[in-house]
């Protein structure tokens, strides 16, 4: 696949690979470099078991998988969505397509490179908000959050796996969404997420949940898709 083209980086060239998904009807394009569906492969991946070290950000997660199905059923014809931890950046990219205008962020400028690449695959203007809908790239730190704009709808795929780092995502969710707006995070029911999201419904927070299912090999990844708005 040399040309998909490579990623050089510091800690090593890593080859791009291809994987075309359908959602919703339509075939998507997304560069990567490996994909992990299944909680075998995760465990390998996570314990350094790999054969070929791939860098976390840029490997196509089931998470995203499931989120992208989630955002081509909705509505978001000229909302402004922003994307957390954006990784290959499909999520957006739908998102995108459906009209929205959507900040994609992430704190590797080499994950954003790839994020791009990506949307101009699937024909998404990487501009700023036009007629259609539209994407931007910003690098952004979730410990040094700057952005005080208003979304109608957040995203993160897979992105409460760490407890250190949820007061910082939550600060966003209650800085960053405009009223009735809407967090959708989708998360293979992580213990660590679910306890997140029990101490938000005890805050005032309404949860709600969709189940997918993620990877061709049995057993599928089951992966949630939770729809946060305030009380």
């Amino acid at each position: 696949m040399s040309d998909l083209g490579v990623l050089e980086t510091t800690g090593g060239d890593f080859p791009l690979e291809e994987v075309v998904l359908e959602v919703d009807g339509r075939a998507w394009t997304v560069l990567h470099t490996g994909a992990v569906t299944s909680k075998a492969e995760e465990v390998a991946f996570l314990q350094g078991e790999q054969t070929t070290p791939r860098p976390y950000g840029l490997v196509l997660w089931p998470a995203s998988i499931a989120l992208a199905h989630e955002l081509a059923g909705r509505e978001l014809t000229g909302k402004r969505v922003l994307e957390l931890g954006a990784g290959t950046g499909l999520p957006g990219i739908v998102a995108a397509a459906r009209g929205a205008h959507v900040v994609q962020t992430d704190r590797q400028r080499l994950v954003l490179e790839v994020c791009k690449r990506n949307a101009e695959r699937n024909g998404i203007a990487t501009q700023a908000a036009g007629q259609g809908g539209s994407i931007e790239h910003r690098i952004a730190d979730w410990t040094a959050w700057t952005d005080t704009g208003a979304y109608d709808v957040i995203l993160g795929s897979d992105v409460l796996y760490a407890t250190p780092l949820q007061p910082q995502l939550r600060r966003i969710f209650e800085t960053n969404l405009a009223p009735g707006g809407t967090v959708l995070v989708s998360d293979p029911f992580r213990e660590t997420t679910v306890r997140m999201l029990e101490q938000l419904e005890v805050d005032g927070w309404r949860v709600r949940m969709d189940r997918w299912s993620v990877g061709l090999a049995p057993p599928p990844r089951p992966v949630a898709v939770f729809t946060l708005t305030r009380a």
